[in-house]
């Protein structure tokens, strides 16, 4: 049995491959096709400590294992998830190493890699594009899915638009060949969190058909007033095997979400706080943002902790449904066509009050309005071609990939504020009021795509394979809008369309079994000022284009109970924009980050592993706003991303229970900003450190953080 192909993914992962790449035979005229590799979730060997043994569909189109792919590329698998208490997408992220979670309200379920967050790393469903992550990432359980995978770097040859800093590929579970397992698991913890899921998979009473079904719900409380979010995923799936050469299958997802949301706790005076102002968390002055007012010295009122100034009636939700169906077809032993179907609609809201500011006339929070919405649909198609062959008696292998795609999506958005702030309510004790009527705008957005991508491998000997690709797409956006008093907005409609062209080079050299090293240069491209369903031609329609060079080393014991990883990387991006107002940007430059990462695992005995991770970053940008003369560069063009970064994750689980121990600390992040035409940089905050510790035993898990957060 082998799973259903998924876009943007590896050729022989429709389902995954925890095998590798199909070995070539040399027969020239096979009478029977051999099976095909099955879901990396499902069959294959036990997986090793840092999951290398398995296939990760994003990262190449040849069905290379993790181990035999030149990249930086990591597995958190079903196994590591429970073992280590993973319960929504973003808290993968402590298992991949230098990967933060970004998960605001406005963008939830986002990730930060080598130093781009947001719009700049990519997050695929089963390796389906949908849009820019800002606008349609969404937590969810981890109950659903078999394996996430994190693959680091510019890589727009196997991802496409907007992989700068690396992409994020969610893999729903997929049905086994074999008789049926189920499985009931429910968890609930101090603040009244619950959780509960139940699966079955296995081979059903008519032959040839396997299914798997997953459905889970939870309800994650918090600290703050009045903040939560339910989750509830449905996925089922079924496999076909027609013959041992045809199969194919059907799979449908549906996910909600839903909650109340917090914006944040806003600053006020030291003198307004007295004897409960917080130390040691916050220093300095700021700006109102509604009156531009100086407010300072700042700090936390203790009294202020929990409370949330949100709106009563506020909410945040998404409903998405996925339709997938396809074939594979093994015409032979060496050459493999797949092709997948696939539809996607979702509808996402958020109705808030966001702003919040101190006004010193009248020592109340000034607070604004702010609603959005999204409606939209993804239709597609992609047909994979995998051959096995031999080139002067060297292993080749060889993959195609095409895709086409129609995305369509439309936003409302408050389009008449009258005036900031919207209303003001008290420090203590907030009546939090209702949002009131919205009256939006709407812009409707259209992006057509065709893409073809080509990967070779060249075994030039048993120790030393050659890898190369090369992408070519192509992008026709079309947009339109209406404002809510009728008028069109300036700019609109309008078309573009962009041709980039990406590639990979690559090589690996195993001079034993078990130490393999490997060295590659890749490229990446997005929008240069805004996410592409923002653009504009009153920003720019350029792209920004990316390169990265990587070199490193991966290691596997002989008994596969032990391995380690290590990288360095340099990431260049190139033609980078900023905004001066809301219609104008500039050329400002590039963005360079440089770094090394180390991941090592063990697992002395079957149910025991011990792992940990340590990466460090260095994130620079070039900047020229006021010509030549006034060139220079510093560490960062805003406040949301350190320039110097060092994150380590380490720990210690069982797996036959859902305890975790582990600690993780970020530290020095401090943040360098300068005025335009301003040649000294200078320091606006302080470093930041981040600690979590856990205790292991039974079926309980704890876990404790505290932060000292860097303010601008």
């Amino acid at each position: 049995m082998v799973s259903p192909p998924k876009p943007r993914s590896t050729a022989p992962r429709f389902g995954g491959s925890s095998k590798g790449a199909p070995k070539r035979t040399r027969q020239s005229a096979p009478t029977t096709a051999k099976p095909l590799p099955q879901s990396a979730a499902n069959a294959g060997p036990p997986a090793t400590p840092l999951n290398t043994n398995v296939v990760a569909g994003s990262s190449n189109l040849l069905g290379l294992t993790v181990f035999q792919t030149p990249a930086s590329v990591q597995v958190v698998d079903q196994q590591t998830m429970r073992e280590q208490g993973y319960r929504t997408t973003p808290e993968t992220a402590q298992g991949a190493v230098g990967v933060l979670a970004v998960d605001a309200a406005g963008a939830p379920a986002g990730f930060s890699m080598r130093g781009f967050s947001f719009g700049e790393v990519t997050v695929l469903y089963n390796g389906i594009w949908i849009g820019p992550q800002s606008i349609t990432s969404r937590v969810l359980d981890t109950a659903n899915l078999a394996q996430v995978e994190f693959v680091k770097g510019p890589l727009s040859l196997m991802s496409g638009l907007a992989t700068i800093g690396g992409s994020v590929n969610y893999v729903s579970r997929q049905p086994t060949t074999g008789p049926i397992r189920s499985e009931l698991d429910t968890s609930i913890d101090t603040l009244g969190t619950y959780r509960t899921h139940f699966g079955s998979g296995g081979s059903s009473a008519v032959s040839g058909l396997d299914y798997r079904f997953d459905v889970s719900s939870s309800k994650i409380n918090s600290f703050i007033d009045g903040a939560y979010q339910n989750l509830n995923n449905v996925s089922a799936q079924l496999n076909y095997r027609v013959s041992d050469s045809f199969k194919v299958f059907g799979a449908i997802e549906y996910n909600r979400d839903d909650g109340h949301a917090y914006w944040g706790t806003p600053l006020v005076p030291i003198a307004f706080a007295g004897p409960f102002a917080t130390k040691g968390v916050v220093s300095g002055a700021a700006v109102n943002t509604f009156d531009g007012t100086i407010l300072g010295p700042l700090t936390v009122d203790s009294r202020t902790l929990t409370t949330n100034y949100n709106v009563a009636d506020n909410s945040v939700g998404a409903h998405e449904l996925w339709l997938r169906g396809g074939f594979e077809l093994a015409l032979n032993n060496d050459i493999t066509i797949r092709n997948q179907a696939y539809e996607y609609g979702a509808k996402r809201h958020w109705f808030d009050s966001e702003t919040y500011a101190f006004d010193l006339g009248t020592s109340m929070i000034d607070r604004d309005r702010f609603f959005v919405t999204h409606k939209q649909q993804v239709v597609g198609d992609n047909t994979d071609l995998l051959w096995n062959s031999s080139f002067f008696g060297m292993e080749n292998s060889f993959a195609a990939r095409l895709q086409v795609q129609r995305n369509d999506i439309q936003f409302a958005q408050e389009g008449n504020p009258n005036a900031f702030p919207a209303d003001s309510v008290t420090v203590l004790d907030p009546d939090p009021g209702l949002y009131g009527v919205p009256e939006p705008n709407y812009r409707n957005s259209r992006l057509d795509t065709v893409a073809g991508t080509i990967e070779d491998r060249l075994k030039i000997t048993p120790m030393l394979s050659l890898i190369g690709g090369i992408r070519v797409e192509n992008f026709a956006l079309s947009r339109d809008g209406i404002n809510f008093d009728g008028t069109i907005p300036a700019g609109q409609p309008f078309t573009t369309t962009w041709t980039p062209v990406s590639y990979r080079a690559a090589y690996t050299f195993e001079p034993i079994k078990g130490l393999l090293f490997y060295s590659m240069y890749a490229t990446a491209y997005d929008p240069a000022a805004a996410g592409i369903f923002s653009v504009t031609p009153g920003t720019t329609l350029a792209l920004t284009s990316a390169r990265i060079y990587e070199t490193g080393v991966k290691a596997l014991s002989p008994d596969k109970r032990a391995e380690f990883t290590v990288s360095a990387y340099d990431i260049d991006r190139q033609n980078v924009y900023v905004a001066l107002t809301n219609a104008i940007s500039t050329l400002a430059g590039d963005v360079r980050s440089k770094g090394i990462e180390f991941a090592a695992a063990v697992r002395p005995i079957d149910n025991l592993k011990l792992w940990g991770n340590i990466a460090l970053r260095r994130r620079t940008t070039g900047i020229s706003m006021c010509g030549p003369a006034t060139h220079h560069r510093m560490s960062r063009l805003s406040s949301s991303m350190p320039a110097h970064r060092t994150v380590s994750t380490g720990g210690a689980g069982r797996s036959k229970s859902a305890g975790r121990c582990g600690m993780s600390d970020s530290d020095t992040c401090s943040r360098m900003t300068s005025p335009p035409c301003c040649p000294t940089p200078r320091p606006t905050s302080s470093p930041s450190s981040i600690f979590r510790a856990g205790t292991c035993g039974g079926r309980d898990w704890k876990r404790c953080a505290s932060r000292s957060a860097c303010e601008t």
